[in-house]
């Protein structure tokens, strides 16, 4: 169909020539793995193709290569025909303050978006916006190179937690088979992805784990990350995954909520979870969004105020989860 969010982005980028790619505050790998193969993918087709986010870019993503092609900053006023916007809610998502006078693409794989763009691409059923790169290679016609591969391949495992969380598709494995044979090298994403810590990390893993704590049900697990954690062991920016997924792990939990201080009473809490239990629902209630077993929240109060309340009301919420599921189980049993 000519009009579908797909052939309408397809079409803009042909008729574009000068395109500007940003992500969401505090870009993680599918974002910026994304960004870097959408824009090698616009110079094959002889576009000007920038790349500016706002936040930096974290570890071990600032080690890959091709990261020197990010600039951090503002976009300028009118400098570009087209805005792309990889999964961003809304604008104010992107930390950018001079898109409203730009023709904008809102490329996203989560189910709480705004659909403010002029073309709004948003497939929640696809596993990352990587995966939908890859359509949008298909449908230019875009030969793949094995700097493309790696990056949209490098987008997808990190996206779904290497295969493990419930965004992994059969779509997925079929477009990850096809980027290998386009030459990504699943050896090189892996040791660039989990084997690159430096022994800070590692002490910094033991660090949060210690303040590991369960209510009571042992259900629900807290693990918290303090500003003073990064300076004493010198270390600004870090990818956190291993340590949700380690406590994730626990045999019982259905959530775990990992507190990360941002500044005096205020935290980012990252929502990982495993079976039924819906963490995007949960973050949704905060304000905050996700996906069905990844989300994320922000929230101010004492920490030890926040440690209590937010588990009671997490606790709560997984119940009236349960009794909405038995319900609706009921009504297809019923039905049958």
């Amino acid at each position: 169909m000519k009009n579908d969010p797909l052939s309408l982005t397809s079409q803009k980028i042909l008729e574009s020539q000068s395109i500007v790619i940003t992500s969401h505050l505090r870009p993680d790998g599918d974002s910026i793995c994304t960004s870097l193969a959408l824009a090698f993918m616009g110079e094959l087709l002889g576009k000007e193709v920038e790349i500016i986010n706002t936040d930096n870019t974290p570890f071990p993503f600032n080690h890959f290569p091709n990261i020197d092609k990010i600039k951090i900053g503002q976009i300028p006023p009118k400098a570009f025909d087209l805005a792309i916007l990889l999964e961003c809610a809304n604008v104010s998502r992107s930390g950018q303050n001079n898109l409203d006078d730009y023709f904008k693409i809102n490329m996203d794989h989560h189910h709480s978006n705004d659909f403010y763009a002029d073309i709004n691409w948003v497939e929640p059923e696809a596993s990352a916006v990587a995966e939908m790169a890859y359509s949008l290679g298909e449908k230019l016609a875009i030969r793949f190179t094995a700097q493309i591969a790696n990056h949209l391949y490098c987008g997808i495992v990190s996206d779904t937690g290497s295969f493990q969380f419930s965004n992994t598709s059969a779509r997925c494995f079929e477009v990850c088979h096809k980027l290998l044979e386009a030459g990504a090298s699943s050896i090189k994403v892996s040791e660039l992805l989990f084997n690159n810590n430096s022994p800070e990390k590692i002490k910094l893993l033991g660090q949060v784990l210690s303040t590991l704590q369960m209510n009571k049900k042992g259900n629900i697990a807290m693990i918290t990350m303090f500003k003073k954690n990064l300076d004493s062991l010198n270390l600004r920016e870090i990818d956190t995954e291993d340590i949700t997924t380690l406590a994730r792990s626990i045999r019982g939990v259905e959530m775990v909520l990992f507190y990360k201080e941002i500044k005096e009473d205020t935290f980012r809490i990252s929502l990982r979870s495993k079976g039924g239990a819906n963490a995007a629902y949960i973050a949704e209630h905060f304000g905050g969004g996700g996906h069905l077993h990844a989300a994320g929240f922000t929230v101010t109060g004492k920490y030890y105020s926040l440690l209590k309340e937010i588990p009671e009301t997490v606790d709560k919420l997984l119940r009236e989860q349960a009794k909405i599921k038995t319900k609706n189980d009921r009504k297809s049993f019923d039905s049958y």
